[in-house]
């Protein structure tokens, strides 16, 4: 069966990749076209380090042991050193990462490799191209890069699988790497001079897991403005807590930004009159808390901006200055910091979305809506079972919020003396951002609920949000499970936070 593939992309001419490449090589088969030059730079570097390898210079990892075994010879044969750089690493342990992560994990490997410093063969680099042309995706266990020396663990199974060796996935199935290979038309690469060690010795799943968390969380931020806008409406709240004069004097761009979103939202909204004088921090403080993640997702997306166009690897090779530099660009520092960072705003805004599903069903707050929503309470509950996931899901999130990049052990004798856990800082950020979607699916529903419960006239935006829900869920007038539904709810959001122009600030937060 023939693969419809999504417009190529470029590398290694123009801007370096974007979070949004990432999510196309995540999502299925991609066409990468190599840009005017790669080839030759990577081929001129890899006879560059070949060259290095046998002048009697030390090259780490190629005429070397690894790690703290540095002061050992590695072994004579080139092929068999490649062999013995990904036998030793491949020790992962725990389930598989999702097929996309590897993906994507392949795509950044890359984009790194085709800058032409790492020394790795024109052959390393076909073999990722053309399997980002398929759905193959190598089988990585999730338990096992430190984030430092690069994710060595996890890289050495995307190696291994493009060796045919492993697992790999194909087809929503499992199967042993080379019979993966064969059926998607690939064949087994075969690795020589430092082709192994520039596989592994980068932060590329970080850098991978990093740029999709950034993605999704972005989507997230504005989806937290339109559910936000349409709770003030839904309840009739008065939105004297917009006015830019007030949050002008808070001194927070972002927080300016957001209050223009809102009001651009809730433009013709009429209050209903009988709420309090000042809402609950969950309505009130929203420009505030959506303001702060604004900020601090706009450093994480600078973070990974710059990851995605670094090379990451040890050592680095520069053929026109006769150069090989040893040193820490493994180090996925800068990533850990970042992704601990989106883990708490993942976080927050799950404690709002949460807080305000619990406020909707609420009837003593809600402006006089029936408990959890039901039109006949006690016959039919309606969201009491939608609140109970969703208070699991936060429970689930706030354990995650421990930053990983405090959390350094000194391992492989000494050698790694401080480490960031990039990786796993990662992971959290992604599992993460994931569950605030559904968090968000689930207040999706209950405002659509809410609206076709009460007897409001929504403003033009507000009212064009609770349509686009009602496509993917009726009213719930006897109970049946939401479970899917949520899901199909948490998709529409992202295609609406996809929407040229969403949550990009108005002229008046412009001024």
């Amino acid at each position: 069966m023939s693969l419809t593939l999504p417009a190529p992309l470029t590398i290694g001419a123009g801007p370096p990749l974007t979070p949004a490449d990432v999510e196309r090589a995540a999502a299925g088969p991609l066409e990468i076209r190599l840009g005017p030059g790669v080839r030759e730079r990577v081929g001129d570097c890899h006879t560059f380090a070949l060259r290095r390898m046998t002048d009697g210079h030390p090259v780490y990892g190629a005429t070397t042991g690894f790690g703290p075994l540095v002061g050992f010879p590695g072994r004579a044969d080139a092929a068999d050193q490649c062999d013995n750089t990904l036998s030793h690493l491949t020790a992962g342990q725990g389930p598989d990462l999702e097929p996309a992560l590897a993906r994507a994990t392949m795509l950044v490997r890359l984009a790194s490799l085709c800058q032409g410093h790492s020394g790795a063969s024109p052959t390393v680099v076909d073999a990722l191209t053309a399997a980002l042309a398929t759905d193959f995706a190598p089988a990585v266990p999730r338990l096992g890069s430190l984030g430092a020396s690069g994710d060595l663990v996890p890289l050495a199974y995307v190696a291994q699988a493009l060796r045919g060796e492993g697992a790999a996935h194909t087809g929503g199935r499992r199967l042993p790497a080379r019979e993966a290979l064969a059926l998607t038309g690939l064949t087994p690469v075969e690795l020589g001079g430092r082709d192994a060690l520039a596989l592994v010795n980068g932060t590329s799943l970080t850098t991978a897991v990093a740029a999709l968390a950034v993605a999704s969380l972005l989507r997230s931020r504005t989806v937290a403005t339109l559910l936000s806008g349409v709770l003030t409406d839904a309840l009739g709240a008065e939105p004297a807590f917009l006015a830019p004069e007030l949050l002008a004097a808070f001194g927070h761009r972002g927080t300016v930004r957001a209050g223009a979103e809102l009001r651009a939202l809730l433009a013709g909204q009429v209050p209903s009159g009988t709420r309090p004088l000042q809402e609950p921090y969950s309505v009130r403080c929203v420009p505030q808390l959506l303001g702060a993640a604004a900020a601090g997702l706009d450093y994480a997306r600078e973070v990974v901006a710059t990851d995605l166009g670094a090379v990451s690897d040890n050592p680095l090779f520069f053929p026109e200055s006769d150069l090989v530099t040893h040193g820490g660009n493994f180090f996925g520092q800068p990533a850990a910091f970042a992704c601990d960072q989106l883990t708490v705003i993942a976080v927050q805004l799950g404690n709002l979305a949460e807080r305000q599903l619990d406020l909707l069903i609420d009837p003593h707050r809600n402006g006089g809506l029936p408990p959890m929503l039901s039109v006949d309470p006690g016959r039919q509950h309606a969201f009491q079972g939608v609140q109970l996931v969703a208070t699991a899901m936060v429970a689930a999130m706030r354990r995650s919020v421990h930053p990983a990049s405090a959390q350094s052990l000194p391992t492989n004798l000494h050698n790694q003396d401080v480490i960031p856990f990039g990786t796993q800082a990662a992971l959290n950020a992604w599992e993460t951002a994931r569950l605030l979607r559904l968090l968000h699916g689930s207040l999706a529903l209950a405002l659509r609920q809410a609206a076709h419960l009460g007897n409001r006239r929504l403003s033009p935006g507000c009212a064009e949000v609770i349509g686009r829900i009602a496509e993917v869920s009726a009213p719930v007038e006897r109970d049946r499970p939401l479970d899917e539904e949520v899901r199909r709810a948490a998709d529409l959001l992202d295609s609406l936070a996809r929407r040229p122009g969403a949550g990009s600030p108005g002229p008046a937060a412009r001024e």
